[in-house]
Formats: structure tokens, C-alpha cells, sequence
């Protein structure tokens, strides 16, 4: 029970491990992460550049120790001489005594100027590897952050592209589902003018009362009536007698003459 829950939790974690560093990812920026890993090797030159100063400090130390014995030991040397020039040995033995005990701690003080001179040395070639090292990566670091910017915005600027492409695409289509729209329209509307012209369909816009419509019906009956009169008039003068003459149909299917005698 226990091993199933413990699998179960490390599941879990793992889950959210991956979840978080997808967010990681996504939120993260090179160029903040290559100036972060600048700042930190600036750091890591600052620190070795105090170490130098610290060991250059111990070596002036000891070089300043050294000089103060020596200026003892040379005092005591010339002490030691004075004292034989007046006779006294033993003085003179003493102050050869101080003097090479003195001598012991110079020698000392010798090898511990020469290890820190080394170890100084070291330091200080380490130092300046490290600075070659952090210019070489500052102007890495420009080129590959110009570099980003300049993809990033032309990744910005593509996509920009892509979206008006989008637009306009659908633009397109609405502008011919508009046109096509107008030429139904205006199909429609010269089909209803034809209609209204024919005079089969009622003219809306002007309609016209019982009044009027008996009116056009006595106007229409005179056109006839006119043009009836004129053709018996053409008929009259003899244009159309004889064997010109049109054939009238009769009630009963027959034909008979205009001009012919009535029986």
C-alpha cells in the first residue's frame, strides 16, 4: 500500500516538475539568461582579482618585515664591530649572535616571500585568462542577443504578415460574397423593371386607384377605336380593293371581301 502511494506521489511530482518547467521555458529569454551568466563571470573576475590584491598585500608585508630585520642586522653588524674596535669580544659576540638569529627569520621570511610571489603570479595569470575569457564571451553574448532580436522580429514580423494574409483572404471572400449579393440585386431589379414595363406586374411605386383604371381602359378602347377608323378609311379610298383585299374571317369559319357588295 505504501510503495503504491509512494509511486503515485512521485508521479505527481513528476508531473508538475514538467508542467513547471514548460512555464520555465516559455517565460525564460536568452538575453536575460546571457547577461545573467555575464554578470556572474564578472563576479567570479572580481573575486580573483581581490585574492591577487590580498596575496600582493602579504607579499608587501613580508618584503616590509624583511627590511625592518635586515636594518636590525646590519645595526647589529655594525654594533658587533665597534665593540671589537674597543676591545670587547663578548659584546661584539652577542650582537653577532642577535645578528644571525636575525639572519634565520630573514631566511624565512625569504621563502615565504617567494611562495607568495609565486602563488601571486599564479593568480595573476589566472586573472588575466579569465578576463580574455569574459570579453571573448561579452562580444559573443551581443552577437547571439542581435542575433535573437533580429529573428524575433522577424518571426513578429511574419506572423503579422500571415495575419494580414488571413484578412485579406477573408476580405476577399466577403467582398465577393458582396458583389455577388449586388449582381443578384440588380438582376432582380431589371427583371422587375422589364416586368413592370410589360405591364404584367403592377408598377408599386405609382398605383393607381378604380378611377384611373377605367380611365386607361376608355383611353386604350379609343386607340383601338381610332386606329379601327383609320384602316376603313385606307380601306375606303380603294388602297385595299380587289384582289389585295384581306380576307375577313366570318362567324361561321367563312371569308368574304371588305370591299365586296353586303348580302
Amino acid at each position: 500500500m505504501l510503495g503504491a502511494m509512494a509511486g503515485t506521489w512521485q508521479r505527481i511530482k513528476g508531473i508538475f516538475q514538467a508542467k513547471a518547467n514548460k512555464v520555465l521555458d516559455k517565460a525564460e529569454d536568452p538575453r536575460d539568461m546571457l547577461d545573467l551568466s555575464y554578470e556572474q563571470q564578472l563576479e567570479q573576475l572580481q573575486k580573483i582579482r581581490r585574492s591577487v590584491a590580498d596575496v600582493a598585500t602579504a607579499r608587501k608585508r613580508i618584503e616590509l618585515q624583511a627590511q625592518g630585520l635586515q636594518k636590525q642586522a646590519d645595526k647589529l653588524q655594525t654594533q658587533a664591530k665597534a665593540a671589537l674596535q674597543q676591545s670587547n669580544e663578548d659584546l661584539a659576540r652577542e650582537a653577532l649572535s642577535r645578528r644571525a638569529a636575525l639572519g634565520e627569520q630573514l631566511a624565512e621570511l625569504k621563502v615565504q616571500h617567494d611562495q607568495i610571489s609565486e602563488q601571486e603570479q599564479k593568480l595573476v595569470d589566472t586573472s588575466q585568462q579569465l578576463q580574455q575569457r569574459v570579453e571573448q564571451f561579452r562580444t559573443k553574448k551581443e552577437t547571439l542577443k542581435a542575433s535573437y532580436t533580429a529573428a524575433e522580429a522577424t518571426t513578429k514580423v511574419n506572423e503579422a504578415v500571415s495575419g494580414i494574409s488571413d484578412s485579406m483572404g477573408n476580405s476577399g471572400a466577403a467582398m465577393q460574397r458582396a458583389q455577388d449579393k449586388i449582381l443578384s440585386m440588380q438582376a432582380k431589379a431589371g427583371a422587375l423593371d422589364e416586368l413592370i414595363a410589360s405591364g404584367a406586374i403592377n408598377d408599386l411605386s405609382a398605383p393607381v386607384d378604380d378611377i384611373q383604371k377605367e380611365l386607361d381602359k376608355v383611353t386604350s378602347t379609343s386607340q383601338v377605336d381610332n386606329e379601327l377608323a383609320a384602316l376603313k378609311a385606307e380601306i375606303g379610298t380603294g388602297t385595299g380593293t380587289g384582289a389585295d383585299a384581306a380576307a375577313l374571317p366570318t362567324a361561321d369559319g367563312g371569308g368574304e371581301a371588305v370591299g365586296g357588295a353586303a348580302t
